[in-house]
Parts: C-alpha cells; structure tokens; sequence
C-alpha cells in the first residue's frame, strides 16, 4: 500500500492529473501545471454559491488551490490558475485552516482543483482524522485525474464533486489542450462512485456521495446531452447531477468567437428537458440570472 501511495501520489514522477508529466518536480522541474512541491492557495473561506446541499446557509468551506493541470480558455479562475501564486502553506497549516473554517460553521471542508497537490492535501486529510477532525471532506475536481490517483484517497473523501466537461475529443483539445479528457472524466467518475456508491443526506446538507458536474457551454448542448445519457445509464439516480447555466466569457476569447456569449435560455432548457426524459429525480437545476462575474470569489487568504 505504502510502495502504491510513493508511486501514484509522488512529486518525484508526477502522474497526478490526466497529462502525466511524469517530472520530478522535488527537483524543481515544472510540469504542465507549474506547481513545485509546496501547496499554494488563492482563498479559503465560507463559500455560498456551491450546491445547495454542499453550500447551505452557513457556506462551504472552500479552499481554492493555485495552478491547475487542464488549463480552460474560458477559465474564471485564471488569476490563481495559470501559476503558481498565492500563499504557501504546510501540511500542518493546512490542517489548521480545516479548525478555522469548522469554527466559522462551514459544512465541509471542500477542495478546489487540488490534484496536483494531492499528496500533500492527502497527508493533511489523514493527519486531521487522526486528530478526531470529521467534518465531510469534499474533492472538488476537473475530472481530469487517473482512478489510480483517486484509489490512494478512499476512506478519506466523504462527497466527489466531480466536473465532466467535455464528450468529445475534438471539444476537450480546442478549449482545454486535453484531447484525452473524455476518457479520463470516465475513469475518474468510475472511482468516485465505486468510493461513494450511494448519497447520504443530514438534513438538507449531503453528507457522503458523489455530484456529477456539468457546465454548459454556448453552443454545446450535445456535449452535455451525451455526458447525461452516459452517466445516466451507467449510474442513474444513486448519484447527484448539476446542470449549470453560469457559463460568463472570460479573458481573451478572440480565437474563440464561438463561446464568447452567455449561454441561451433555450439552449440550457433543452438540457434540462432532455435530463428529465432520462428519468433524472436527484438533480440541481439554475433558475434566472446565473451567470455573472461578482459571483467569481476574490483571491486572498
């Protein structure tokens, strides 16, 4: 288990996110994502514009880590994503920033596209449950990370939130470099569900189980229509779905005219439509004017 977790978890050979760099990075070699070996994070705070069942009135409480491995042109994130900036904290710090938002009465303890750093958030996960630490740890993730990767965290992870983007190869390479993302969103679904086969509420705020993520793009209904009917037929209603509409053009899209709109009111409702023909009961759905820049989070510690 020991040689399993050096192998698929080292910075020595990074495999941690789909493109599998394989650099050592504990010699300072820089891999797609640009991220050494110490964790950096742009925000950790009570979040309310999660999913109602993560977020509820008290907040998320959510930690955005800098760098990223996929790399969207549409990316809202991209003052934090794009290198390696922000504040570098410990394992131990870590740990304690997981107190400080259990003490402001979050929820959870969500990570935001933390998969390059998934050794380190693996060790400070482990260290706090030794230390009697229980609230649900949420991995909040691209979808662009190999099951082998996400194996090393069972027992850990309490709720997947998991993105599927893409459907298509050709989609995945044009707005995110990654033409094999398709096939690794599946491998990695797969895992979160085998972990977390069924969902498990406290009320109305979910305790164990696995969100599948979609957001549309402007003029990608098809996407989103076969990444349901996959889903759906492979898991149906023993996991959650979340259609999101907030797609909000963002930084330079001039070799992307195609996507520099907001989604249509109609194009999202077709996806809504064609979720509810598919016999889909667990399911969170964007009503109004969802797409907006005040709710991107402001980056500071």
């Amino acid at each position: 288990m020991q040689m399993d977790i050096e192998e698929n978890l080292s910075y020595r050979s990074c495999v941690l996110c789909g493109r599998e760099c394989k650099v050592n990075r504990e010699e300072g070699q820089r891999g797609f994502c640009k991220a050494g070996t110490s964790m950096h994070i742009g925000r950790a705070a009570a979040h309310f514009w999660e999913e109602p069942c993560l977020s509820g009135t008290k907040g998320s409480g959510t930690i955005f880590f800098s760098s990223c491995g996929l790399s969207c042109v549409y990316c809202q994130n991209q003052k934090l994503s794009r290198k390696e900036s922000g504040k570098e904290i410990s394992v131990e710090e870590l740990v304690e920033l997981f107190y400080r938002l259990e003490n402001e009465g979050c929820y959870n303890i969500n990570f935001v596209t933390a998969e390059h750093y998934s050794r380190s958030v693996r060790d400070a996960m482990q260290l706090a449950r030794e230390r009697g630490f229980s609230l649900p740890f949420v991995w909040n993730s691209s979808g662009y990370q190999r099951a082998r990767v996400l194996q090393e965290f069972e027992g850990l992870i309490d709720i997947y939130l998991m993105d599927f983007k893409y459907w298509e190869e050709e989609i995945s390479a044009r707005y995110s470099r990654a033409k094999n993302y398709p096939e690794i969103a599946k491998e990695a679904l797969e895992e979160a569900v085998r972990q977390c086969p069924e969902f498990l509420f406290e009320g109305e705020i979910l305790k164990k189980g696995v969100i599948l993520r979609h957001l549309l793009l402007p003029g990608q209904v098809y996407q989103g229509k076969q990444i349901l009917k996959y889903s759906f037929g492979r898991y149906g209603n023993h996991i959650l779905y979340s259609l999101l509409s907030q797609y909000t053009p963002f930084g330079d899209l001039a070799r992307f005219p195609e996507i520099d709109r907001k989604v249509f009111g109609k194009e999202y409702q077709k996806l809504v439509d064609y979720a509810l023909s598919l016999g889909m009961e667990n399911a969170f759905i964007q009503e109004g004017e969802s797409a907006k820049e005040s709710f991107i989070p402001e980056f500071s510690v």
